[in-house]
């Protein structure tokens, strides 16, 4: 059975990092919960924002792999960009939305995991004062409507780069807020918190870029795996972003596939590359 991780927040955990500026990851034991069905995971999976892009799932997900080289992984995205904490209550569009994805999730997976980020959209107008309570009440609703209550939690905390400069200066009480997901993180059975240190944004001030989200992803699974918060970042989580492309035969077809339907190559070139990947 595919194990499944739920990925809730706003637009930081959709993802927003550029797919340009990493490598692509694809691997045909990571799945992706799209139109009812697991698919093979491509980015964006989140895809909340035509500009939604490069997430921490996908890291995240890709270092379970290598952990779990039998196990099938499977995301179940449910990000909103923009959201607050407000938008996640629970009578609330989004907290119902996300408990529909994993009742689906449930039927052909096991859910083994929570993936946070969220609070850029409360780093204002003092809403840090009862954001503990709120994030309660969301979290502990859905352990217990979806009996997830030993299941781990990982939190993340927001960037240091945030209240300077474009979107990013309007969350001018980021400290704030992480002091508050600290704090519950430390407090709550099963929660785990991870360092953003060091990460960096996009131009525009606010979002994760992609290698920052790469990275951020390989602190999320090491909160996971050791159930353990991760305060500061790893000796080898840059290594972590270099990539064997060695793709098996049907992440091959996988790629050629969308890279015919995107137009990136002529169908007498994708039944040349075709020829090579089917022969023995």
């Amino acid at each position: 059975m595919i194990k499944s991780f739920l990925m809730l927040g706003q637009s930081n955990m959709a993802g927003r990092g550029f797919l340009h500026d990493v490598d692509a990851i694809y691997n045909e034991k990571i799945k992706m919960l799209r139109n009812g069905q697991w698919q093979m995971m491509t980015e964006p999976i989140n895809y909340d924002r035509p500009i939604s892009g490069v997430s921490l799932a996908a890291s995240f997900a890709e270092a379970w792999s290598k952990a779990n080289p039998d196990e099938e992984i499977g995301l179940i995205p449910c990000a909103e960009g923009g959201s607050s904490l407000n938008d996640w209550h629970p009578q609330g569009t989004l907290f119902q939305h996300a408990l529909s994805e994993a009742r689906f999730a449930l039927e052909t997976s096991e859910i083994c995991g929570i993936l946070w980020h969220q609070g850029e959209s409360d780093s204002n107008n003092s809403l840090h004062k009862t954001y503990y309570e709120k994030l309660s009440l969301i979290i502990e609703t859905l352990r217990k409507e979806l009996k997830l209550q030993n299941v781990p939690l990982i939190i993340g905390e927001l960037g240091e780069y945030l209240g300077k400069t474009g979107l990013g200066k309007y969350s001018s009480e980021f400290q704030e807020i992480n002091g508050q997901l600290r704090r519950f993180a430390h407090e709550k059975h099963n929660c785990y918190f991870v360092s953003a240190e060091g990460l960096t944004a996009n131009p525009d001030g606010i979002h994760l870029n992609a290698v920052s989200q790469r990275i951020f992803g390989y602190r999320y699974y090491e909160a996971f795996s050791k159930e353990c918060h991760i305060l500061e970042s790893l000796s080898d989580e840059n290594q972590s972003l270099k990539k064997n492309h060695n793709y098996s035969k049907a992440e091959q077809i996988y790629i050629h596939s969308m890279n015919l339907a995107l137009g990136k190559m002529t169908y007498v070139e994708f039944e040349k590359q075709m020829t090579k990947v089917m022969q023995p």
